[in-house]
């Protein structure tokens, strides 16, 4: 038994009724699929990469107008648009097999599980080493599952130890996609690029593995920022092993594919200098809320260090509505420590000048937990501790940033509200760590944190270098001072 993966039912969906139902891809189309139901949200967030993918290669759209006169869901257009392309998506067999190598792979296999990133390696097995890793959850899968997890593997691919190559965007991209929030042709539409379908052959599973033993590169199509290879990167040189139920392991041999200077249209991008080379983002752990957005759901005008993914941008120019879905693995190196998932309001018809509004808001922001953070520095050991009541300022401070957003949707200045808000929680949050006991700490330590807590006021003023951080992004005057006065 086998599974092809464009003929044969095999995705996991729930649908608007309630129910759950598994699909044949070209079925993502149909009106009452809402959206990938597999066990795991790595899982679904790389399916929904997989359909996006699928479309791309076999009927993207060739410009926005196709993009828009296309736009109506068509199930038989998308079945026949992808049945030439089902010889080269055979899970198992003799032939090419999905995002294995060419050529049979010899030697031991691994467990099966070595497909999840959050599995222990060999290695944090034998130490006991496995706290936020697990080992032996799986010794075998099922056909549909090895298959996802096959292609969450390729696409997330981590560093895995010498000669293990990441994904084409690194261990653990930080991936962002558009929701319409309507259905799951909606949304894969929604995210397509524009492009031409591309052949057979440039599969990379397709052709001879491109190993990169001796530093070998392997770049986008000339004059390209990508190519569908973008959806179906092969980092990784695997094999699966089966039997007639199930994949019980995996072979893996070292020096797969090294992707050099691709643009997955997925993933926002930043580079450290105008003129250097674009590097893709990734995630941080803990959640993901305002703080985050600059370079990822939001960008600064005239910004030449960072760049939202080409989805969003797209969406962009089309004024459409919806929200944002965040996702990837925040990782260590090859350690995994979250698996982020959120979900963020998308304001996409926003004026230039609105969106600087927006973008002053956050640097105020940040800003002002700067300030806080060393304020608290008498109070609270350097490090984690004092990192932790940043991020806390952060959740505290989030719905009232969401409501003066809606503010600037309305034309409105929230800048002074928003600056009350901030000033309050600042102090407050400082008060609650540095107030308690004071009285029976040393003389010397309650002059330090009462300078501490005079510091950041004047900050929250708008005086001193750090002051100007926070006034100058809200468009507010700053104070008086004697020398500016003079001048």
């Amino acid at each position: 038994m086998s599974l092809n993966l464009i003929n044969d039912p095999w995705i996991p969906v729930l649908c608007t009724d309630g129910s759950h139902r598994i699909i044949v891809p070209w079925q993502m189309a149909e009106p009452d699929v809402v959206q990938p139901d597999w066990p795991r949200p790595d899982l679904n967030i790389a399916c929904l990469e997989l359909l996006i993918g699928l479309v791309f290669l076999a009927d993207p759209p060739a410009d926005s107008e196709d993009w828009d006169a296309r736009r109506d869901a068509d199930p038989q257009r998308l079945q026949e648009k992808l049945a030439p392309y089902a010889p080269a998506f055979n899970l198992l067999g003799d032939g090419p097999r999905f995002l294995q190598d060419l050529e049979p792979l010899t030697g031991g296999g691994n467990p099966v599980d070595m497909l999840f990133i959050d599995s222990a390696g060999a290695n944090t097995a034998r130490n006991n080493a496995d706290v936020m890793v697990h080992r032996s959850r799986y010794d075998h899968l099922d056909f549909p599952l090895a298959a996802m997890a096959l292609y969450t593997f390729q696409a997330d691919a981590p560093s895995g130890g010498a000669g293990n190559r990441t994904s084409m965007r690194g261990g653990g991209p930080l991936v962002t996609l558009i929701d319409p929030e309507q259905t799951l042709w909606d949304m894969v539409w929604a995210n397509v690029p524009c492009g031409q379908s591309a052949k057979m052959e440039n599969l990379p599973w397709m052709r001879p593995t491109r190993v990169s033993d001796k530093g070998q590169q392997t770049c986008p199509p000339e004059g390209e920022l990508f190519g569908a290879e973008a959806f179906f990167g092969m980092p990784r040189r695997l094999r699966l092993l089966h039997d007639e139920e199930a994949v019980t392991g995996v072979i893996q041999k070292p020096w797969g594919t090294n992707y050099a200077l691709w643009k997955h249209p997925l993933s926002p991008y930043y580079r450290l200098k105008p003129g250097t080379e674009w590097r893709p983002k990734h995630p941080r752990a803990g959640h993901f809320g305002y703080r985050n957005w600059l370079g990822v759901v939001l960008e600064k005008s005239g910004g030449e260090l960072s760049e939202l993914a080409l989805c969003l941008r797209d969406w962009d120019e089309r004024k459409g509505g919806g929200s944002v879905i965040v996702a990837g693995w925040s990782m260590d190196n090859m350690k995994p420590r979250d698996f982020i998932l959120s979900r963020q309001r998308l304001l996409s018809a926003l004026s230039v000048e609105a969106e600087d509004q927006l973008v002053g808001l956050i640097q105020a922001a940040e800003a002002v937990a700067v300030a806080l953070r060393n304020a608290l520095a008498p109070v609270l050991a350097g490090g984690e501790a004092r990192e932790a009541e940043r991020e806390e300022f952060f959740l505290r401070t989030e719905t009232k940033f969401l409501t003066h957003a809606q503010a600037i949707e309305r034309g409105e200045d929230p800048a002074r509200a928003w600056l009350h808000d901030l000033r309050t929680q600042a102090l407050g949050q400082f008060d609650a760590k540095a107030l308690p006991g004071l009285n029976q700490r040393e003389v010397e330590a309650i002059g330090r944190i009462t300078e501490a807590r005079r510091y950041l006021v004047v900050a929250l003023a708008g005086y001193g270098k750090q002051g100007s951080e926070i006034f100058n992004p809200l468009g507010l005057p700053l104070p008086e001072t004697r020398k500016r006065k003079a001048a």
